[in-house]
This record gives C-alpha cells, structure tokens and sequence, in this order.
C-alpha cells in the first residue's frame, strides 16, 4: 500500500527531516564520546562512514 503525501503527513508515526537530522546527530555525538579516540574502525565502518559523508557532501 502506497500512502499519499497528505496520508504521510497526517501519520503520528511519522517524523519530519529536521527531528531526523537531530536524532542522527545526537546518536553520532554520543556514539563518538564513547569510542575510544585510539580505537580503529574496521574497514567496513571506514567505508560506511566515507559513503555516509560522500552523501551528505552531494546533498549540499
């Protein structure tokens, strides 16, 4: 079942890009308090987080 436009914005379960940007940021802030600065990334991570900002980057 596809949902409208106006179906998606009437659904309380739905949240908006700003909420969703703020939640992703937090998650990220608290995610690099807590790892070690002297820990590696596995090359998997690596590549998640480079494809993650190479996105971003096109975004803007």
């Amino acid at each position: 079942m596809t949902m409208t436009p106006t179906q998606i914005d009437n659904d309380p379960d739905q949240i908006d890009h700003k909420t969703c940007r703020y939640i992703c940021d937090a998650v990220g802030e608290r995610l690099q308090q807590s790892m070690r600065p002297e820990s590696a990334l596995s090359s998997r991570l690596q590549q998640l987080l480079d494809e993650m900002q190479r996105r971003e980057g096109d975004r803007h």
